[in-house]
């Protein structure tokens, strides 16, 4: 099988360095195609070059997604793939672009370096090269598992745009305080604003671009905390600790609930 590569970044690396195949690189920067076809023992190609393979693979930014399936679809004997993080725009412009041939969207739930991990895969035709791939991916220790691409993407609004957007804005109000002023939750945060802000800002933007319905349900959460009362602020308190997403009627505290909340609020 021989795989061509869009995208010699981090991602189309961890893809080349993933799977069994003999491996082109094509990217924007043609001298970061030479170097990781180098590293992988792999060739790079033109990235508006007519070489057909038999799976094209895309790794680009997710916002290019689509318009990057238009660009190569022509390349694509048997199947495409992508890395790209999003699922509805590639999905969708597979299904346009290449009708009969196979089409896979993957999505590494990790940064390349912390690999193996989950990885979400939808398989919209499947065939013996999508099958092939996701053979290498599990023999490689991923835990690939099938989804949607609307299940997927409305899941993103909350792991990554939310979350992330959780913790860059507890990065940005935080003051500079002492070490010996920690609590465990604070120092669990100061660990997690570290990881977040230790990547690049254009993805973590693209990720906000595309999923940024969860950062505005964090942005609401985030002004409905600050307005409540002390009623309203326990009825948000126990929505959360009880995973309940329907509004819960306050009740007055019972001693117990008291007693649980002195023995445990002042020290985290």
């Amino acid at each position: 099988m021989d795989v061509l590569i869009v995208g010699a970044g981090a991602m189309g690396r961890w893809f080349g360095r993933t799977v069994d195949a003999d491996l082109a690189f094509a990217d924007a920067d043609p001298e970061k195609a030479v170097a990781t076809a180098d590293a992988l023992g792999g060739r790079a190609v033109p990235l508006d070059g007519d070489e057909r393979f038999d799976v094209v693979c895309l790794a680009v930014p997710m916002r290019l997604a689509a318009d990057a399936v238009a660009d190569n679809a022509h390349r694509a004997d048997a199947a495409m793939c992508d890395v790209t993080g999003a699922m509805r725009p590639p999905v969708a412009a597979m299904r346009d672009h290449l009708p009969d041939r196979e089409r896979l969207s993957l999505h590494p739930l990790f940064a390349p370096h912390n690999a193996p991990g989950n990885v979400a895969a939808v398989a919209d035709e499947p065939g013996a090269y999508t099958d092939a791939l996701l053979a290498d991916l599990d023999a490689a220790g991923n835990r690939v598992f099938e989804t949607t691409p609307e299940e997927h993407d409305a899941a993103m609004e909350t792991v990554q745009a939310a979350a992330h957007a959780a913790v860059l804005s507890f990065g940005l109000a935080a003051d500079d305080v002492r070490e010996e002023f920690a609590t465990p939750i604070s120092a669990a945060l100061d660990e997690l604003v570290a990881s977040v802000s230790d990547g690049t800002p254009r993805v973590y933007a693209d990720i906000q671009s595309s999923f940024g319905e969860g950062t505005d349900r964090v942005a609401d959460a985030a002004r409905e905390l600050a307005a409540a009362d002390d009623e309203a602020f326990a009825d948000l308190y126990r929505r959360v600790s009880r995973g309940d997403d329907a509004p819960i009627e306050s009740t007055p505290a019972s001693a117990d609930d008291r007693d649980q909340t002195d023995k445990h609020d002042p020290v985290e």
